[in-house]
């Protein structure tokens, strides 16, 4: 069995004597700690906490990360306090130990509530010390190293967890040891018996190809030696996860996916990187468009390599990685790279870059977590953004900005900032404007173009695809939604005042906060925000505010101003709507529908759809502002005669007229004649009328009607 001693050899190799013996202390802490207490294996709990810290000696991390390791289950499970800790142990052991334990047992409403918030914690401390995570990881790896004695459904939970979460974040850090044997063990968890089928056909296949792999192994090695160029070729294996997606995906069978000799190149620097690139391209036919240069281009977590496939002896393809050893140390440890060379006192810019861009993915997180409605919300927004293929493009200065393979316009501007996102109105790439929506591919310069007033639209969900995007749209929509409806709210409630002869900014502040007590609303702005979704009634609010006041009757003073309308003017945002059945024009007369969680909805007076408007606290009347520019969608029904060309005849008098056509259907009646279903956007009721004149002239017209309901 692994003990303490055989750990201490093991660091000795890295760290100095006192920093060992502080681990050791930690040790023998938790060791006490946790006496008495058994694993489901019934092994002594101590062995966890020492096999996390053999994985993180694995990766030559720090003396601090160990102690945490050691220590990372005390809080939780013995009662010992984190304030303990900090005093036998130093502030940044308790830290550590704090973000890494788990929380302590809440009662949520599900399991995936529970996993969210705990998430959730785990990314507040790694904001203040990124080795949080990296000693998660490797407990997540023990865990999952020994779920045998677990119930098979439990095994499936965690693998499904780990393989969502903890794997794809050591993929985003860069820590490919650790995220390749996460999955490849929840890969056994989940199916076991395709995982076992496959382990047996990637054995036999390998024994079959052996000799073959052999003789390309050292006729790559030749032609490196050969151009006297310091470089060891090695043989890359599939893991098992990476086999079964690719069959699944692509639909190949096994002796496809493995008919691939993968190898790798190690060398000493970047030059020699490029000269056996040309080497290997020499001996072996490139396959076009499958080389990638990540060592110009780096990975979002550090991972540099230059990735060839070659049609190999007999058409077989060759996939080759050629990199330094510095950049296989990264490629292996990820950011665990940046205290493996601390650790020897240096540093090195791949790690330090890598340390760096870790960190910037944390802010990110933070930034998601401050958008996100709810835990739930925040992970699926974490599960998007981790693990993704990547594109490259440009700022019209040149810098390179990385994004996810199918990214837009859009998702680019949040990218850039969340402030250009949110004021984003057009964009040009490589010169040429270009929708918002455009799918964007690597080379591509893009310019941003932005107006103060600008906001975020809602169909911009349908097509964002990165989490930051997605997430800042929806806290700003959140946002507008909620000054819109204060606004809205305030209007009504005056409105409902002012039979009593007063308003909102009439009544004293003492008043305000009595009603607010009685009406169980935190504040004014949380009471208007409700009237104006429509989850409160004005007019009960107002009796009550009236009634809390000193000296004010209860009943009405004024009885024939409580009928004064609501102004519109068509430029309120989204707690106002124009109902679709019957779309209300400037000139129109109409009433206002109060909807529950919606807001208020416009009608014409005449709409047949409007069931309750003899109810006083949903249906109240309203009026058209006189100053209004904005454009209105209305539905004409033309019975017209059938001949070439009159469609554009109708587009031309309708763009004559200074109109737009939103949609266009035509329903054939008969050989002759032809139904045309014409939506506008118009200015109002007189622009309309216009527009019909221009039509019922057409000769072929035989009759024209604005549709409603």
């Amino acid at each position: 069995m692994f003990t303490i001693d055989d750990l201490a050899d093991r660091l000795g190799g890295y760290l100095p004597p006192d920093e060992i013996q502080q681990v050791k202390r930690a040790f023998y802490y938790a060791e006490q700690a946790h006496d008495g207490q058994r694993r489901r294996s019934g092994e002594p709990y101590v062995t966890h906490p020492l096999a996390v810290a053999n994985i993180l000696a694995n990766m030559h991390m720090d003396h601090q990360s160990l102690m945490a390791a050691m220590l990372h289950d005390v809080i939780e499970d013995t009662g010992v306090s984190k304030q303990a800790l900090g005093t036998q142990f130093g502030e940044p052991v308790a830290e550590l130990v704090d973000g890494v334990s788990k929380l302590t047992q809440i009662t949520f409403e599900d399991k995936a509530v529970a996993q969210a918030e705990n998430f959730q914690k785990m990314v507040l401390a790694m904001s203040r010390d990124i080795r949080v995570i990296i000693v998660k990881l490797a407990d997540r790896l023990h865990n999952m190293r020994t779920l045998g004695a677990l119930r098979p459904d439990k095994k499936r939970r965690i693998a499904r967890e780990t393989l969502e979460i903890y794997a794809r974040i050591a993929g985003r850090l860069g820590i490919n040891t650790i995220r390749v044997e996460l999955e490849d063990l929840s890969f056994q968890a989940i199916h076991p018996m395709r995982s076992e089928r496959i382990k047996r056909a990637v054995s036999k296949a390998r024994g079959h190809r052996r000799s073959a792999m052999r003789e390309v192994q050292a006729t790559l090695q030749q032609s490196v030696d050969d151009e006297g160029l310091s470089g060891t070729v090695v043989g890359r294996q599939k893991h098992l996860l990476s086999i079964y997606r690719k069959m699944r995906d692509q639909r190949k069978p096994f002796v496809e996916i493995m008919d691939v000799f993968g190898f790798r190149i190690i060398t000493d620097d970047v030059a020699s990187c490029y000269r056996i690139l040309g080497v290997v391209h020499n001996l072996y036919k490139p396959v076009p468009g499958r080389f990638k240069d990540y060592i110009a281009i780096p990975k979002a977590n550090g991972y540099q390599s230059l990735h060839t496939t070659l049609f190999g002896a007999r058409g077989m393809p060759i996939e080759v990685q050629i990199r330094t050893r510095e950049m296989e140390a990264m490629a292996n440890n990820g950011i665990a790279a940046h205290w493996l060379y601390k650790a020897g006192q240096t540093s090195h810019p791949i790690a330090e870059g890598s340390h760096a861009r870790a960190r910037a993915w944390v802010k990110g997180l933070l930034e998601m977590q401050r958008h996100a409605g709810d835990s739930l919300e925040f992970i699926e927004h974490v599960k998007n953004d981790l693990f993704p293929d990547d594109i490259y493009v440009f700022t019209p200065k040149g810098d390179i900005m990385e994004l996810p393979q199918g990214a837009t316009v859009i998702d680019f501007a949040y990218t850039v900032h969340t402030d250009i996102g949110n004021h984003c109105i057009a964009c040009r790439i490589d010169r040429h404007l270009a929708p918002l929506s455009t799918r964007l591919e690597s080379g591509q310069t893009l310019e941003i173009i932005t107006a103060p007033g600008a906001r975020p639209n809602l169909a911009w969900l349908n097509f964002v695809t990165t989490a930051k995007a997605r997430s800042a749209i929806r806290h700003a929509l959140k946002h507008q939604r909620h000054t819109e409806a204060v606004m809205l709210g305030r209007r009504l409630l005056n409105k409902a005042l002012a039979p009593f002869n007063t308003s909102l900014e009439e009544l004293e502040p003492t008043v305000l906060n009595r009603a607010f007590e009685q009406l169980d609303v935190a504040s004014e702005e949380a009471l208007l925000e409700s009237l104006g979704l429509g989850n409160r009634v004005a007019h009960v609010v107002a009796r009550r505010l009236v009634d809390v006041a000193d000296g004010h009757p209860n009943e009405l003073i004024n009885e024939g101003t409580s009928q004064k309308a609501v102004v519109i003017s068509g430029s309120e945002g989204m707690v106002i709507n124009f109902a679709r059945c019957c779309h209300p024009l400037p000139g129109d007369s109409i009433i206002g529908h109060l909807s529950m969680g919606k807001g208020l909805v416009v009608h014409r007076s005449e709409c047949k759809n409007l069931l309750d408007r003899d109810d006083p606290d949903k249906v109240f009347a309203l009026e058209w502002s006189e100053n209004i520019d904005e454009d209105f969608p209305v539905v004409l029904r033309i019975e017209i005669e059938s001949r070439r060309g009159i469609v554009a005849q109708l587009a031309g008098l309708v763009t004559d007229a200074d109109a737009n056509i939103e949609r266009i259907g035509i329903e054939e009646r008969d050989a002759r004649l032809a139904t045309v279903n014409l939506t506008l956007s118009v200015k109002g009721r007189v622009h309309l009328a216009r527009i019909m004149k221009r039509i019922r002239n057409l000769p072929n017209v035989s009759k024209i009607t604005r549709m409603a309901n």
